[in-house]
């Protein structure tokens, strides 16, 4: 996104953090996530018609590099992962993870709720229970306390076993949010969560295969990627501390579509960071 890099950040509104983290032995490449976003990111927070002004006039961002994640040392990623953002999260506002996974959500949320208690959650996913075989991570989260079950909204969600609704949440899977459209599953958002602390968590899986085919596990029937950038576009009246978008895995989309969705997912969500923090656009 030609943001200046800084690996120690301080005192920013929002770092963007790399993390190059294999999800899946059976279909690898999302350790390869990071970079491709970053290779087509080069006008994703460029002004527009549909964004007003230059998101970097408007926050103070940077990008923090990569996370150092040890090859062939999946179990020791969650516990490093939380480390880093403890330390960014003392020190800067709020963080932009690009890439990760199932796992390292959890990890996310441990460094997130460290600052701001249990928080409300919105995630975008397709979430599959058979790609996903250490269980429902919000499920794991509202187990620990991480984020606080009444204010959890989930959208998207489709496939074989998908499931997973904690107490007081609200589910809408694939077929839910089209009968409600953006503008009613918007309307939901905001009236679920409110004015607390939000993480936002998109998988880019949350889109059909025909927008992002560059996922570990394509699942038919998602949503197009307008109306994904559409739904995101409510954060901006939330109270956002902490945003990731995972699952690029670009062996699987030679043409790089997918990748060119999540830099654009990523840049609505630094432009709605700047909304929330009611800067004047």
């Amino acid at each position: 996104m030609r943001l200046p890099l800084d690996r120690e950040p301080a005192a920013r509104d929002l770092v963007v953090l790399g993390v190059p983290y294999e999800e899946s032995a059976r279909c690898p490449g999302t350790r390869l996530g990071p970079g491709a976003v970053r290779d087509v990111s080069v006008l994703a927070c460029a002004p527009g018609a549909d964004r007003g002004p230059g998101t970097f006039d408007l926050v103070d961002c940077v990008d923090g590099g990569d996370v150092e994640l040890p090859p062939g040392e999946r179990d020791a990623a969650p516990g490093l992962l939380r480390e880093r953002l403890a330390r960014l999260l003392a020190g800067n506002a709020a963080v932009l993870l690009l890439g990760g996974g199932r796992p390292l959500t959890v990890a996310a949320l441990r460094a997130v709720a460290e600052r701001h208690g249990p928080v409300a959650l919105l995630r975008l996913a397709a979430d599959p229970l058979g790609s996903n075989p250490r269980g429902d991570i919000v499920g794991q989260a509202v187990e620990e306390r991480l984020v606080d079950p009444s204010a959890v909204v989930r959208i998207g969600l489709r496939g074989p076993g998908a499931r997973g609704r904690p107490q007081g949440g609200v589910m809408l899977d694939a077929g839910g949010f089209g009968r409600l459209g953006v503008r009613g599953a918007s309307g939901v958002v905001r009236q679920r969560i409110g004015r607390r602390p939000v993480y936002v968590s998109v998988c880019v899986d949350v889109a059909d295969p025909a927008f992002a085919p560059g996922v570990g596990t394509r699942v038919p029937g998602g949503l197009t990627s307008r109306e994904v950038l559409g739904l995101l576009r409510c954060v901006g009246d939330l109270s956002p501390v902490g945003f990731e978008v995972t699952g690029v895995s670009p062996p699987h989309d030679r043409s790089g579509i997918t990748a060119g969705l999540a830099a654009e997912i990523g840049g609505e969500l630094i432009h709605q960071y700047a909304r929330a923090q009611r800067i004047p656009m």
